[in-house]
């Protein structure tokens, strides 16, 4: 935000100026440099992602999460599948606008109280939003505490293709996995990738459950009949990757071959043809490494639940795998720590930077095990007819119904390959480690890919990406 000029001021002006500002307690302030115009506005109920407009919000960026949940699940059947949730999100913000109200993501889940600064604050709540009128009102570059209560029941919500997403409840407890804008399911958030984000968690239930997070154990202590279990998740997160994943589950502890924490979370009900796969999670570490650059994060695992949401997710430092892990899908959501949760899409238009990535790094590791060559996988797409949805979906813009499309993995991964034919293995993987170094940690588009692979090979490959990212067509020539 550009920053008004001085000006002089004579003392004539000043005794004016004095007594107007007394006036202007009881009424908007003026902008510096825009007289007659409110310095305060209210924040945008959205980031501004034109497939989910009311994901995010505008005027605040959230620096830490603290969520304190107590959960209890449903009760035995034929009871209805819905369980009770009770938290307390404790958030710190820092407001990037002069704002006079902000939103927060919260659905399905009503706010009791909104304490700013320590004391409660007015606030409203409608099917998307929670729009919270601080007092004093916050001003660029303020930090702010924000203490959200609230409650409800937890049903088994749907995104937009209907599948489920969020906090999932489950007979024995609930699958949390929330891409692409679910957590608001679950706590009071700014719901979307370019808000990167600390998290702490308190997570209570009944005795003999247990309930598995982001980043490292902290410890579990058990009273009265519940048991909070405690979780530290110090590396920024985007909120969709967040979980509180609650179940009957056994934890697996170990240490990664490249020193890598490895926390699993295995419900007791799977066998080991259905996680033995995971045991290849240290190759895989080292595999990746060297393809990518260190592990970003301070912890990894994954968590194999007995129910099925139809679908794994790469949440952060502990993959999310519905009744078992088959080894590819292992390999994929690895990947995704780098590409996608470390490298995050700046808008979701640009979510074949995740999956395309993840998708040609499970062909490299399955050449890797001499199972199938990234030749012989980047065949198999290319050997696709004509009309596919492979080749008619946009890649870089396939609508808000496309993002978990065939052609956002495959198409993804055969551009991967192809690109890597043009620029040869060196300068391909100096853009994959420079890609994960120069955007870990935050959010980068399309545009910035295609910037940095011409910047590492000093080519222009304006036709390259235009015939595979951009033209919903077949590529033949590039």
């Amino acid at each position: 935000m550009p920053i008004p000029a001085f000006r002089r001021i004579t003392l004539a002006a000043a005794a004016v100026a004095v007594a107007t500002a007394l006036v202007a307690t009881s009424s908007a302030v003026a902008a510096p440099g825009s007289p007659g115009s409110p310095r305060y506005s209210p924040g945008a109920e959205g980031a501004g992602d034109p497939y989910f407009p009311l994901a995010g919000n505008g005027g605040i960026d959230v620096v830490h999460y603290d969520l304190d949940l107590d959960y209890t699940p449903p009760a035995p059947a034929p009871a209805p599948l819905e369980g009770t949730l009770n938290g307390v999100a404790t958030i710190d913000l820092v407001a990037t606008a002069d704002v006079d109200r902000f939103n927060l993501d919260l659905r399905g889940l009503t706010a009791s109280k909104v304490v700013v600064g320590g004391k409660s604050m007015a606030f409203e709540q409608t099917a998307n939003e929670l729009v919270i009128t601080p007092r004093p009102k916050l001003k660029t570059g303020q930090s702010a505490t924000v203490v959200v209560t609230y409650g409800g029941t937890t049903t088994r919500p749907t995104d937009i293709e209907d599948a489920l997403y969020g906090w999932v409840t489950t007979r024995d407890g609930a699958m949390v996995v929330s891409e692409p804008d679910g957590s608001a399911t679950w706590f009071p958030v700014n719901d979307h990738p370019t808000d990167k984000s600390t998290y702490s968690y308190e997570i209570t239930v009944p005795e003999g459950l247990t309930a598995v997070a982001n980043g490292l154990l902290v410890g579990s202590q058990t009273a009265d009949g519940r048991t909070t279990w405690t979780w530290d998740a110090p590396d920024p997160m985007a909120a969709y990757l967040a979980t509180a994943t609650v179940g009957r589950f056994e934890l697996r502890q170990y240490t990664a071959a490249n020193g890598t924490p490895i926390i699993d979370a295995i419900d007791v009900t799977r066998t080991a043809g259905q996680v033995g796969s995971l045991a290849r999670t240290s190759d895989m570490l080292v595999f990746f490494e060297d393809r990518f650059g260190p592990y970003p994060f301070v912890s990894y695992g994954a968590i194999v639940d007995n129910d099925s949401v139809g679908y794994a997710l790469e949440t952060q430092t502990r993959s999310f795998f519905s009744t078992s892990a088959a080894e590819n899908t292992v390999a994929h959501e690895l990947a995704h720590q780098w590409m996608g949760d470390h490298v995050s899409p700046e808008r979701w238009a640009d979510i074949w930077l995740n999956e395309g990535w993840a998708t040609y790094a499970s062909w490299m590791w399955r050449e890797h095990r001499g199972t199938s060559s990234t030749a012989t996988l980047f065949t198999g797409v290319m050997n696709r007819s004509a009309t596919s949805s492979t080749w008619s979906t946009v890649l870089a813009d396939p609508g808000p119904l496309g993002i978990f499309g065939t052609a956002v993995y495959d198409r993804g991964a055969a551009l991967l390959h192809a690109l890597r034919g043009e620029l040869g293995d060196a300068d391909f993987f100096a853009l994959a480690t420079e890609w994960v170094a120069r955007y870990g940690g935050g959010t980068a588009t399309t545009a910035d890919f295609i910037a940095l692979s011409e910047e590492v090979s000093g080519q222009d490959l304006t036709e390259f990406f235009r015939v595979w990212a951009y033209e919903p067509t077949k590529p033949t020539v590039w």
